[in-house]
């Protein structure tokens, strides 16, 4: 499996929380197989509550967060929050949001990108790619500037 310096890994580990069934349906197909020519397959994880998702990202790595901003009772903005506070290693998180018009409150919840809600087949592995990308070229640059 790769590390955080950009090496290739077996699989791309996307997390999602949505309370949902449904999305989370939506989001696994939208990001089936491959989501770009230079990143490995997806592996998705779900999780449907705040304590499953936070417990998630406590024990374990993945490459990205995708939460769904419509879950109820813990929405996906303040599960954002809640976790780029308390987790010295948040993955980046994308916020799946209903109207364009929320994507204030996503700054707020400092999520990394926003996508719509529903799930954009096409649009959302275009943004979790980019997303990923960013986070491992970041991860990188400390490895480069060290030497």
């Amino acid at each position: 499996m790769g590390d955080k310096h950009g090496e290739p890994s077996e699989a791309l580990k996307v997390l999602v929380y949505s309370d949902d069934h449904t999305v989370r349906e939506q989001v696994k197909v939208a990001l089936c197989g491959t989501i770009a020519s230079d990143l490995p397959r997806v592996e998705v994880i779900e999780t449907a509550t705040e304590a499953s998702v936070v417990d998630a990202v406590n024990s374990g790595h993945y490459d990205v967060l995708i939460a769904d901003g419509e879950s109820t009772p813990y929405g996906g903005m303040g599960v954002c929050h809640q976790l780029k506070d308390e987790v010295e290693d948040c993955p980046p998180v994308v916020l799946l949001v209903a109207r364009v018009a929320d994507a204030w409150l996503a700054s707020w919840s400092r999520a990394d990108a926003i996508a719509t809600h529903p799930v954009d087949p096409v649009a959302l592995p275009q943004t979790v790619a980019s997303v990923v990308r960013v986070s491992r070229s970041e991860a990188a640059e400390p490895a480069e500037q060290a030497v």
